[in-house]
């Protein structure tokens, strides 16, 4: 439906020697001391320490406090890496290169992103056709004197004259929605809060969209979001006027989000109790008064619109499909039965499906490497879109009468390449090419499968260095994420140059719980099969010491978000297998996620410890409550930031607190807290310092040296 680098010096090689024994065997560390309160929790009959529980409330005095301690003993530990500046200036060298999104067409402007290399934020650019020149439509580096707003372009008029546009603050998942006159530049009053995963559907003179009630006064970024509603916005109102369009009293935590169809004839209605299953309903726009009448109930498939076919529905869906098919629907009569099938399930996996020009692009992944086929809306083959290599691609959007259409290249070793196709012809040819000066041929792009602990077949790409010797002592970087249907393709990130030119093996494992083999595979990682992801991630780490590419006195584990989780799972599971571990923020108490913000949307992934089988799932594995006194753990960087209000920064703090008590040995247990950073970091200085700080206690905990 409508809404749906820098410039590197010739590279060298780097001579990696044994750190002296000195840097090595490390000082032990004293670490902030945390107070613990007299906190348990009774789970059906199991008593639950949580001595820590006081660092839930972040915006108390005495929070605060310890993070300014936690903060200055971890800061002291990096700037005593003698190295670190070299790096940060080696890291900063190579993020300093122009990016650019593919260009979006409203009429005859054409929109794109683009950071010049070193800006904290993209800025958007618009210019009149494909051959006008670009001018700075909306620039969020001049909207704080820290650059930690961003601006997202969320939904164009049907008459391409206005714009919604969303813009955050230090990284936080709450929303501020404002218009835009396109042609004028000019900002309007109308200025909407407290939104939050929401696009902008546009109808007649104003906008559909999802919001929240206002949080209370320094609740924030931690209270419990409940009752999402559906409002109407009506160009120039106060928000206070906006129409209620849909409202679920009786289901405070469900997800609702709406889209419109190209010609604005029918407005979909979504609702989820999670991140995955979901209801789909509609409402015919022509029909005065017309209620949102039910297409798909229940939650247990993931279903959406891709178009309308006259008064019939081009619908995505997993219903009796694993790897996804596309129907056709109508709508009065939507029973499965008389589903007629357009695009049939097939082996490989369709990740995606989407209307541009009048014909359909299915992407599918095969062994997590993309192929696009171009379809016609009756189902026949067009053709399939050829790309240069193994690989990942995304793209192709447009409304129904373009003629041109972009989508985007990219691998581990090849930098994003933007393409323009060409409908009327079939062909491709490059629009822009990243300039950046990267010889893919100086490494090499594997793609391995392994055995999990079960016996199942695992693939993980693996990229070194051309000429690497297999004799256990290359430093590797081991990275997945492991859930919620989120398939992990080849990709190239910038950062990961320093690792490659260093001598260290990056690998990626595509473990069960993601996407990249479908629903089945999704869950075979979820709920009670969750232990799944973790034998997977150790079974990965296993296969690189095996295969000699490293050993366990060389190995660091890396993920973030539901990947923080894998890493804190693992490094309490198997703390001998790892020499660093990076959980980054992570969800680390599984027994209060759901407690926060829009954790109750991970029930659906996770369980939840208000159950009493789910209960004991949870506390078999979640990363706070199965760290043991006395072991020794790998040398931990925590990353969390201040203002992450998805998962908030006290899964991190108990975390580290907990290590910290009962870490034995001289490895240094520390965490890192950003301030006016979210889920990721909330500008490229904040990420080059991030990433430079992980690379440095990274190498330095291996004993490595960096040539730079």
């Amino acid at each position: 439906m409508r809404n749906k680098l820098l410039i590197l010096t010739t590279l060298f090689l780097i001579a990696f020697l044994p750190a002296c024994q000195k840097q090595v065997e490390q000082a032990a560390l004293t670490y902030p001391v945390t107070k613990k309160v007299d906190q348990v929790d009774d789970y059906f009959g199991t008593k639950v320490a949580d001595p820590y529980r006081w660092l839930e409330d972040d915006t108390a005095e005495d929070v605060k406090a310890w993070v300014r301690e936690q903060n200055k003993v971890t800061f002291d530990y990096l700037e005593n890496i003698p190295f670190r500046e070299k790096l940060h200036q080696r890291v900063t060298d190579i993020y300093n290169y122009p990016r650019y999104s593919s260009p979006f067409r409203a009429g005859e402007y054409y929109f794109f992103y683009k950071n010049d290399g070193l800006q904290n934020q993209a800025v958007v650019y618009v210019q009149k056709g494909l051959d006008g020149e670009p001018e700075v439509f909306i620039d969020p580096n001049e909207l704080s004197p820290d650059g930690t707003v961003r601006i997202s372009l969320v939904g164009f008029s049907k008459d391409d004259r206005y714009v919604t546009y969303s813009r955050s603050e230090a990284g936080s998942d709450w929303r501020e929605l404002k218009v835009m006159e396109i042609e004028t530049k000019k900002e309007l009053s109308d200025h909407l809060r407290w939104v939050k995963f929401t696009s902008a559907s546009w109808h007649a003179n104003g906008f559909y969209y999802s919001g929240f009630d206002k949080p209370e006064k320094g609740q924030e970024l931690t209270a419990r979001n409940k009752f999402q509603k559906i409002f109407y916005h009506k160009l120039g109102d106060p928000q206070e006027k906006d129409k209620l369009i849909y409202e679920d009293k009786e289901h405070p935590f469900r997800y609702k989000g709406v889209d419109i169809s190209e010609e604005e004839e029918y407005l979909f209605l979504y609702i989820s109790e999670g991140t995955h299953g979901n209801e789909l309903y509609y409402k015919d726009l022509s029909v005065k008064g017309m209620d949102f009448q039910p297409l798909i109930t229940g939650f247990e498939y993931d279903s959406y619109p891709i178009d309308n076919v006259g008064d019939k529905f081009l619908i995505h869906t997993n219903t009796d499909a694993p790897n996804n098919k596309v129907i056709l629907m109508d709508p009065k009569n939507p029973g499965k039965e008389n589903w007629k099938t357009i695009i049939p399930e097939k082996e490989d996996v369709l990740r995606g499906a989407n209307a541009a020009g009048g014909q359909l692009f299915c992407s599918y992944l095969k062994d997590a490497n993309t192929r696009v086929y171009q379809h016609d809306f009756d189902g026949n083959l067009v053709k399939e879109i050829e790309f240069p290599a193994l690989g990942s691609a995304y793209g192709f959007y447009g409304r129904r009468e373009e003629k041109i259409l972009f989508y985007i290249f990219t691998s581990f070793t090849a930098p994003p390449t933007i393409y323009k196709y060409d409908l009327d012809s079939g062909k491709s040819e490059v629009f822009r090419e990243t300039e950046l000066k990267f010889d893919p041929e100086d490494y090499v792009v594997k793609q391995v499968f392994y055995e999990s602990k079960d016996g199942t077949k695992i693939p993980m790409f693996i990229v070194h260095r051309e000429g690497l010797r297999l004799n256990g002592k290359n430093p590797t970087y081991l990275y997945a994420y492991g859930g919620f249907n989120a398939s992990i393709t080849p990709y190239f990130n910038p950062l990961n140059i320093v690792l490659l030119e260093n001598g260290v093996v990056y690998a990626v494992a595509n473990l069960r719980g993601g996407g990249e083999y479908g629903e089945k595979w999704h869950r075979a990682g979820m709920l009670h099969n969750k232990q799944n992801v973790f034998d997977d991630f150790i079974a990965a780490a296993e296969y690189l010491i095996k295969e000699k590419y490293t050993s366990k006195d060389k190995l660091a584990i890396a993920g973030a978000s539901n990947g923080g989780l894998l890493v804190g799972a693992c490094m309490t599971q198997r703390p001998d297998l790892y020499k660093v571990a990076f959980p980054a923020v992570g969800v680390m108490d599984m027994l209060r996620y759901h407690k926060f913000t829009v954790g109750w949307g991970w029930s659906v992934e996770y369980g939840s410890s208000d159950e009493e089988e789910d209960f004991q799932n949870l506390y078999s594995y979640s990363p706070l409550h199965n760290l043991k006194e006395g072991i020794s753990y790998p040398a931990t960087l925590v990353t969390t930031a201040d203002h992450d209000d998805r998962v908030v920064p006290a899964h991190s703090f108990k975390f580290a607190a907990t290590l910290q008590e009962k870490h034995s040995g001289r490895n240094p247990v520390l965490i890192r807290i950003e301030t006016r950073s979210g889920h990721g970091a909330s500008s490229t200085t904040k990420r080059i310092d991030e990433a430079t700080d992980r690379f440095a206690f990274m190498f330095y905990n291996m004993g490595m040296k960096i040539g730079y």
